[in-house]
């Protein structure tokens, strides 16, 4: 690859043990930025042994919630501008070409929103919102980042432009995991979140919460014209939230299961 390709652009990658994703995402993002941070939270497989063989920078931190965790990054990256993506993304050739074209020096734009284009296994799932799902992930960080919060974290879109240019994301390997993926379980950490805030369900509500996220998935957000993919997904969202506000009850009315949770470690 020539020099000349290669943006003032830093990559930034946060990781645990993503040792089957690492390689293929630093390569993805070498294509256009001449240097990729990852930052790593005390994974157990050879991720960071991986990400430095392949070029990266690797600092090692605890895991602080989703939008924290990507700021980290920003305190070693040499560059104002910065690509942040997922160790399971990847750039679409078209987003290649939109970077290497982009003169980042004159830019009147703070950011640029990418089209991220979300697979299970090798299907393209676009119903529910899933496409175009834009979102800003390349930006100048001395003026736009990640809030400081713990639980899906979104840049800011003031002042950015949305590009045509797609950010590849392999979500979900099968069916299985869009109901129990991994190292993920979004409901125990919502209800807890829920429950450290104060706040308080009924015997209703995770029927109710779990009834209206089906409805707006599969209804609302187009998931009854994704066919069995758009069904599915609106089902296992619906799950999530069920079973969010059913664990949240269940802390409020069963004394032995809270004191059984560790709500310091949320994450």
């Amino acid at each position: 690859m020539e020099n000349q390709e290669l943006k003032k652009v830093s990559g930034i990658v946060t990781t645990l043990n993503e040792e089957a994703n690492i390689e293929a995402c630093i390569r993805s993002l070498q294509q256009v930025c001449d240097e990729v941070v990852v930052v790593d939270s005390c994974s157990t497989d050879r991720t960071v042994e991986l990400a430095e063989a392949a070029g990266a920078r690797v600092f090692t931190q605890p895991y602080l919630g989703d939008g924290i965790q990507k700021n980290v990054a920003l305190q070693y990256v040499k560059n104002l501008w910065v690509l942040s993506i997922d160790a399971d993304e990847r750039l679409a050739p078209e987003l290649v070409a939109k970077i290497r074209a982009t003169d980042f020096d004159t830019t009147p734009y703070d950011g640029f929103a990418l089209r991220r284009r979300n697979y299970v296994g090798s299907r393209w799932v676009k119903a529910c919102g899933w496409y175009p799902d834009y979102l800003v992930r390349l930006y100048r960080h001395d003026r736009l980042r990640f809030p400081e919060v713990k639980q899906h974290a979104t840049v800011p879109t003031a002042n950015t432009c949305r590009w045509k240019a797609d950010l590849i994301h392999y979500r979900y390997k099968n069916i299985g995991e869009l109901f129990a993926k991994p190292g993920r379980n979004y409901s125990s950490r919502g209800a807890k979140i829920l429950y450290l805030k104060g706040c308080r369900a009924h015997w209703w509500s995770p029927l109710w919460h779990g009834a209206a996220a089906f409805v707006v998935n599969y209804f609302v957000r187009g998931g009854i014209l994704g066919g069995i993919d758009g069904l599915t997904l609106s089902k296992a969202v619906a799950l999530n939230s069920y079973l969010k506000y059913a664990k949240l009850l269940e802390y409020q009315r069963d004394p032995a299961v809270r004191d059984a949770e560790d709500f310091t470690k949320v994450w």
